[in-house]
């Protein structure tokens, strides 16, 4: 990549902020035809939409809050949950080796299928949407723990054991970790996970959140607002990845930047 386009340069900006006028002002000459409109809505009432949910009415912010609950609880508690069984299932072959065809069998399943019986169970609070962004979440996880834990070098923990080093010291200093490492790596695919879990959860039965609106907009055809849902749901899922980036680069300190390896 040339210089004048390295990441966070004026000129990759300047490109990008231009795409962006450009398919938001073929989206408004195309948006004219009545047809076109119908089906991909308009700009301009797509804008006045979000307008309306963040000031106007301001009426937006308890369904976003919904949303957000459901995204971060659901992200904690799978990632947590992840963790603990990627561990005990990599320290453990025996265990691994039974349940493997079962762990295999879950993650095949269609997530989604499993929403009804979410809903049956917590009924059509959050509880519903986050136990199915859970099960999303859990296995990205869970597979990135138990490669990191089966990955870690038998050298490097001969020489441990040969320091006096126990199962405890072991888990604490080496296994842990080598699975944290794994588990960051997978951190921007969990939120983001996790945030389609809740609004998928959301649309298929609640009553309230994001999705709920994009669902209420589907029934009366107002496609204006389904594009308005979908504008605000990227813009705070973009939000949420940059979070996740920030801690990942603060907690990940220790790690070598792109290219310092090579200079060593």
């Amino acid at each position: 990549m040339s210089k004048s386009f390295k990441s966070g340069s004026a000129s990759l900006r300047f490109w990008q902020l231009l795409l962006l006028v450009v398919i938001l002002g073929v989206w408004h000459f195309a948006s004219r035809d009545s047809k076109v409109a119908f089906f991909f809505g308009e700009p301009l009432k797509v804008w006045g939409r979000i307008w309306a949910w963040f000031v106007t009415n301001a009426d937006i912010y308890t369904h976003l809050w919904v949303t957000l609950t459901e995204t971060v609880l659901a992200f904690f508690i799978g990632t947590i949950a992840g963790l603990g069984f990627g561990l005990w299932l990599g320290l453990s072959p025996r265990a691994s080796a039974i349940l493997d065809p079962y762990i295999k069998a879950a993650n095949s399943m269609p997530r989604v299928i499993l929403a009804p019986i979410f809903g049956m169970w917590f009924g059509l609070g959050i509880w519903s949407k986050v136990a199915l962004a859970v099960t999303l979440v859990f296995f990205i996880v869970f597979f990135n723990v138990y490669q990191g834990v089966r990955e870690v070098s038998p050298t490097l923990l001969d020489n441990a054991r040969m320091l006096g080093a126990r199962k405890r010291q072991l888990l604490r200093h080496v296994y842990l970790p080598s699975a944290t490492s794994w588990v960051f790596s997978s951190l921007h695919t969990s939120v983001g996970l996790a945030f389609v879990g809740a609004v998928v959860g959301e649309y298929l039965g609640s009553a309230s959140g994001v999705g709920y609106l994009i669902l209420q907009a589907e029934g009366t055809f107002d496609v204006n607002t389904v594009f308005a849902g979908i504008v605000v749901l990227t813009a705070f899922a973009l939000v949420l990845d940059y979070i996740v980036g920030i801690g990942e680069k603060r907690l990940m300190k220790w790690q070598p930047k792109s290219g310092e390896t090579e200079k060593l």
